[in-house]
């Protein structure tokens, strides 16, 4: 098992480590001279990595999707941490184990695809439920869907994240379902199993998470429009109406056409599914945020792109604020302002004191004494 994770690298301290290459630029210095930037992964989380020196010897050596052995410093810049790497070399398979460098759900996959399947029983459409059986039973489709991440970086991204972000819908679909009389549950249910089927073929996960081709090129909502028309084939009586309202929800999910959606939803379970969906990669991008910010001093995260906002680290907050005297500075006078450096020096003016035993003195003497 590799040590340390990216979760307990420590800060300011020499340390070597093995990851996998997320991502590899070579750029230049303002001297010319190549640096290496770089975003290195394992199955905790990420960090970003750069190398100054010495690039030419090893910027050949290795390509994103490889294993390094990597040897510096984790630093805070800008808020953010970074690997600053003073020497590298590229791991041998046999060097490494692929469970220390994917992240993955917590849960496992077979665990949740058996409630899914539980899940699809409890229909009463039997119409909707033949259709996602014919999804869930078909093997290499179900091994995909077992592995999946929902994303590539902003929610739920790790192995079988799909799975755990469409459980996490069915559950809020339930709860407001019971709440919004008029929703139609199967048909709102059926709508979360199938908006993002056509992640499995969108994204490559064989190592890290990128893009396929098709992915590029056509995208999750194309794909998956295309794998449910080839279960919709084989059900020839598949009422057409329902199909339709199906279909729509899958195009309609992103919720506007800005956001990659070629509808916007119109009938109410769509609607309900586009915020649904929308709430619970949110929710997902908080916690992940929060996550992989540990290491950045302060209440707040640095800038969060996909949320556009910093987050209020809220423990670290509530933490901070219990003990409301500590937290308070103590009243001090307050000090003198100093003067300018090129000020001229003025001495303080002395107090009055009128002269003794002079003439002055003996007039004020008789102008006072008629007044005791």
């Amino acid at each position: 098992m590799k040590s340390p994770y990216v979760e307990t690298l420590p800060v300011n301290e020499p340390v070597t480590a093995h990851f996998l290459v997320l991502s590899k630029e070579i750029r230049q210095k303002k001297t010319g001279e190549p640096y290496l930037s770089l975003h290195l992964a394992d199955r905790t989380g990420e960090i970003e990595a750069k190398m100054w020196d010495n690039v030419s010897e090893v910027m050949d050596t290795f390509e994103r999707d490889d294993f390094l052995k990597v040897k510096g410093i984790v630093q805070v810049y800008q808020n953010r941490s970074q690997f600053t790497v003073h020497k590298l070399r590229r791991l041998k398979e046999h060097e490494v184990e692929f469970v220390d460098y994917f992240p993955s759900s917590e849960r496992d996959p077979e665990e949740m695809f058996a409630e899914l399947r539980g899940i699809v029983n409890g229909f009463t459409n039997p119409h909707l439920k033949t259709l996602l059986n014919s999804v869930l039973n078909d093997g290499p489709l179900a091994a995909l869907y077992k592995m999946a991440p929902a994303a590539k970086s902003i929610h739920h991204a790790y192995r079988g994240g799909l799975l755990e972000h469409v459980l996490s819908l069915c559950q809020l679909s339930r709860l407001t379902a019971s709440h919004y009389k008029a929703i139609d549950l199967d048909l709102l249910l059926t709508g979360a199993i199938l908006h993002d089927i056509g992640k499995v073929e969108e994204l490559s996960y064989a190592r890290g998470f990128s893009y396929s081709t098709d992915g590029q090129l056509l995208g999750h909502i194309v794909l998956g429009l295309r794998l449910v028309h080839s279960k919709f084939e084989k059900l020839p009586g598949f009422p057409p109406k329902l199909r339709t309202l199906i279909e729509h929800m899958i195009v309609s999910h992103h919720g506007e056409l800005e956001f990659g959606s070629p509808k916007v939803p119109v009938f109410a379970e769509a609607l309900l599914l586009h915020h649904l969906d929308n709430l619970d990669s949110k929710m997902d991008a908080v916690r992940g945020a929060l996550q992989r910010d540990r290491l950045v001093v302060g209440e707040f995260t640095g800038w969060i792109a996909p949320l556009e906002r910093v987050l209020l680290k809220k423990d670290k907050y509530l933490e901070e604020a219990k003990d409301p005297v500590a937290a308070t500075p103590a009243k001090t006078e307050p000090a003198a302002a100093a003067p300018a450096p090129d000020a001229p020096i003025i001495p303080p003016k002395p107090a009055y004191k009128p002269p003794q035993n002079s003439l002055f003195a003996e007039k004020l003497q008789a102008v006072l004494e008629p007044h005791k």
